[in-house]
């Protein structure tokens, strides 16, 4: 009778999740309906996971509001999963989300 031991494993995909992946400073820019609880359900969804933010600022634009959120300490997996989750918000219209320290940077203009 042959050993369960002997059949190959299959190599285990990347846990993105781990704490030890590389973090990321995350800048959300979010565009919604001027809702008065649309700032509240969009900073309960980081105070639901104990986030503290780094900054927030909430700007009304006629019929919208605009939301800059700027977080530290996320995975850019995690980052993203964060932003779908505030897509799904009602009243929400956009999302958009960059790594904060590449958009600091600015373009890498190539010599030549």
């Amino acid at each position: 009778m042959p050993s369960l031991e002997s059949v190959s494993t299959p190599v285990l995909r990347a846990d993105a999740w781990h704490t030890a992946n590389t973090h990321c400073r995350a800048h959300y820019h979010l565009l919604g309906e001027a809702e008065p609880d649309l700032p509240c359900r969009v900073l309960n969804l980081f105070a639901l996971q104990g986030l503290t933010l780094e900054t927030a600022r909430i700007e009304r634009l006629d019929d919208l509001l605009s939301i800059e959120i700027l977080l530290a300490g996320l995975s850019w997996h995690r980052a993203q999963v964060i932003a779908e989750k505030l897509r799904n918000l009602i009243s929400v219209c956009s999302v958009d989300l960059q790594d904060a320290d590449i958009a600091r940077a600015g373009p890498v203009l190539a010599a030549g």
